[in-house]
């Protein structure tokens, strides 16, 4: 399997810069090919600006989406851009390594998704129709690859509980699993989530070792969360709302998951789509 490991931590000697070399030694002594984007290393733009795009006009207003679109399609993105998706086009599995920040990634990070998912590659791919509302949520062109999150928090795993103050941490970690790897196709396997990294000891420290190593093992089996696919008929479209009959009784961001009791509510629509999409909101 090849492996890209996508880490954002500013820090070689932290916890993180452990978990990370544990990680490439467990994923390569199992014959796994492997690559580390290391985005502090790298000293990684985050910001996207008009300097990502060289053919852009500097009197033009600035369109991202339009840009973006321009630039994949005329290869003329940066060097770096482009390394990145080619890395992406490689990788089996990434895994993408970050201490959670104010509920989120680091802003390197983010500047990643921002820069590397240019329009074509990231999203605004398929068709756009009655029936099928371009590639994406489960289709798209990082289909049929794997992703993983691996992120430590400061809090308790309590604070991160479904009472806890800080809220449930597959909440906060939804907008990155489902908005931004499961819309371009990834099929996403559940977080590896390191609580209370300010207070770990060594016999800890082990034990976490110990559980990150039998997750690395699995990886290729390991079932991915069971986000409903957008265009397979759980969601009305073009409202892309969830049908009536699916999970009534329940909100929330765990409407956006299959459940046992749903199976059968719905035919699914299993053709395949590769047109080019009309647009996209993500860029804009």
């Amino acid at each position: 399997m090849n492996v890209l490991l996508v880490y954002a931590h500013p820090e070689p000697r932290s916890l993180n810069g452990a978990l990370r070399d544990f990680t490439v030694a467990r994923l390569r002594a199992a014959g796994h090919a492997v690559q580390v984007s290391d985005l502090h290393a790298m000293r990684w733009k985050a910001v996207l600006d008009a300097e990502d795009f060289p053919e852009h006009q500097r009197d033009d207003p600035l369109n991202p989406s339009r840009a973006s679109r321009l630039a994949y399609a005329a290869g003329t993105q940066t060097d770096d851009v482009a390394a990145e998706q080619e890395k992406l086009r490689w990788a089996d599995l990434v895994i993408f390594q970050f201490p959670m920040w104010w509920f989120s990634m680091p802003a390197i990070l983010k500047g990643w998704f921002d820069r590397v998912y240019a329009y074509g590659f990231g999203y605004g791919v398929g068709e756009h129709s009655a029936t099928h509302w371009g590639d994406r949520y489960g289709e798209g062109t990082l289909q049929g690859k794997r992703a993983m999150l691996v992120v430590s928090t400061g809090g308790w795993a309590e604070h991160y509980g479904e009472r806890g103050i800080n809220g449930p941490i597959d909440d906060l970690l939804f907008p990155i699993q489902h908005g931004m790897l499961f819309y371009p196709g990834f099929a996403v396997l559940p977080p590896f989530v390191i609580h209370k990294t300010g207070s770990m000891d060594a016999q800890r420290f082990d034990a976490t070792l110990q559980d990150l190593g039998a997750r690395l093992d699995a990886v290729a089996h390991t079932a991915p969360i069971p986000y409903r696919r957008q265009n397979h008929g759980d969601y009305l479209i073009p409202a892309l709302t969830l049908k009536a009959e699916l999970s009534p009784g329940r909100s929330g961001f765990a409407l956006h998951c299959e459940r046992p009791e749903d199976a059968g509510a719905t035919a699914r629509n299993s053709d395949v789509h590769n047109a080019p999409a009309l647009s996209s909101p993500v860029h804009s």
